[in-house]
């Protein structure tokens, strides 16, 4: 018999044998739910210079500007992800370059796989979790409006290795951990 989580009545939070932390066990049949965190892809995008920013049309943040970014799929890679996303977001085909970095977001349970991306033709449009997309220029971009910490951290690690070599991936600056503003 199959349980789905959302049915909890008949789950007891305990430690499983082997295990070291409390988990969701079906009293019934002994299924544990592992409640782990989310894999979210995206990417910074860019087109001659300028930064593919998305408004966001769905809550959390919604009317902020955000990379085109959302949960992985089940039975697909980063990098597809991130390519449908920019798709579902923006309606842009993007090419994928390389790895950007790997934010960790504990307070939420995610994790962020952030790719450099090229937008080969300007050719996009919102998608429907998107409210406008538009093309900014570095000095356009609307810092005050940006959804999400690594929203900002994406931004900038990109802009620090913009035109320059081989780079290794970036991951959280030195004690940020999203909290909007709230240290860890």
């Amino acid at each position: 018999m199959v349980h789905h989580p959302m049915h909890l009545d008949n789950f007891t939070k305990r430690v499983p044998d082997g295990d070291n932390r409390d988990r969701l066990i079906c009293d019934n049949c002994g299924l544990i739910f592992y409640d782990n965190p989310k894999i979210v892809v995206g990417a910074v995008v860019t087109h001659d210079g300028r930064f593919l920013l998305c408004r966001r049309a769905i809550q959390p943040r919604r009317d902020f500007w955000t990379l085109p970014a959302g949960f992985l799929e089940e039975h697909e890679s980063t990098e597809d992800g991130a390519r449908r996303e920019a798709y579902e977001e923006a309606t842009a085909d993007i090419r994928i370059e390389q790895l950007l970095a790997v934010y960790n977001v504990p307070r939420i349970s995610q994790v962020q796989l952030i790719y450099k991306a090229v937008l080969d033709e300007p050719v996009f449009s919102p998608g429907t979790e998107s409210l406008d997309v538009r093309l900014f220029a570095w000095d356009e971009i609307p810092w005050d409006e940006l959804a999400f910490p690594s929203v900002h951290w994406a931004l900038n690690q990109f802009r620090e290795i913009d035109g320059k070599g081989p780079f290794s991936p970036f991951t959280n600056p030195p004690g940020e951990w999203g909290n909007l503003g709230v240290k860890k």
